[in-house]
């Protein structure tokens, strides 16, 4: 079986991180032959083909520059495609084994986790140089930016922990504990919460962003891998990886209201705004 392709459509505002862009494409990776699908977001056509490095695994967009970034993992670069044209326009050596994507659309900086080394390369986003480059925890293998606060949320699989950054100074102003290897992460801007995927122990970590406190823990099915955040009727999307079910949270009760049967083995997914 071929390794499972990640979407992500470029934001049109600054509330809804993966929602559609002005151009309205959808930028799929490719693992197994390197390379970006870009599909219509009207028409669900394909309409072209972006070699980037090797073994891409992560996708974001800045809804601002129109850029979009690809992580990839086989040589330790982000590749910087233009939207407007899908061309690549540059390429940026970063740490080791780069997973993780996340952008302030505010300060266009991006920030990329590298699981080998684990640091968090910071990319400014007009010039495509890496600025910084910040150490964390063990294996970071994702992360997400709260733009309003300019914080950034790092999920340190291997030591149970989210390193919280502070997007002014670079630095790590606190770390967080969680549930057993967090994969992955969202933050829910319309009441400032975020969200943790904890793999290993069937649940969902909810931290207060003003306090950095967990402030509530969410059981969910089975190895929960991936999150994302509706802001628009605060819900929260979870993969349950082993059961092929997504996990629905309501954002004000921290409760699962429902779950939802979808493909064999899901690892991502995306809502739309």
């Amino acid at each position: 079986m071929g390794k499972k392709a990640k979407v992500v459509h470029v934001a049109g505002d600054f509330l809804s991180p993966k929602g559609k862009s002005s151009t309205n494409q959808i930028y799929t990776i490719n693992e197994d032959n390197n390379t970006v699908s870009v599909i219509d977001g009207l028409t669900d056509e394909l309409i072209a083909t972006i070699n980037v490095g090797r073994q891409p695994v992560n996708v974001n967009g800045n809804p601002s520059t129109n850029r979009i970034y690809v992580t990839n993992k086989g040589d330790d670069t982000v590749s910087v495609i233009d939207a407007g044209t899908n061309t690549v326009i540059g390429i940026i050596p970063v740490g080791d084994q780069p997973s993780g994507v996340g952008i302030n659309p505010y300060t266009d900086r991006v920030y990329i986790t590298n699981a080998g080394n684990d640091t968090v390369s910071v990319i400014d986003g007009s010039t495509n140089i890496v600025v910084a480059t910040i150490p964390v925890e063990t294996h970071p293998i994702n992360l997400d930016v709260h733009p309003y606060i300019n914080r950034i949320y790092v999920a340190n699989k291997f030591k149970n922990t989210v390193s919280v950054i502070d997007g002014l100074t670079n630095t790590v102003m606190a770390v967080v504990p969680v549930g057993d290897q967090p994969n992955d992460l969202g933050a829910n801007l319309s009441n400032n919460r975020i969200y943790v995927a904890n793999k290993n122990s069937d649940t969902v970590s909810v931290i207060d962003a003003g306090t950095n406190a967990v402030i509530g823990i969410v059981p969910v099915i089975e190895q929960p891998s991936m999150i994302d955040v509706n802001t628009t009727n605060n819900q929260i999307h979870v993969t349950n990886e082993e059961n092929s079910v997504v996990s629905v949270i309501d954002g004000a009760t921290n409760i699962v209201i429902a779950t939802l049967p979808v493909g064999d083995q899901s690892t991502y997914t995306i809502t739309d705004t």
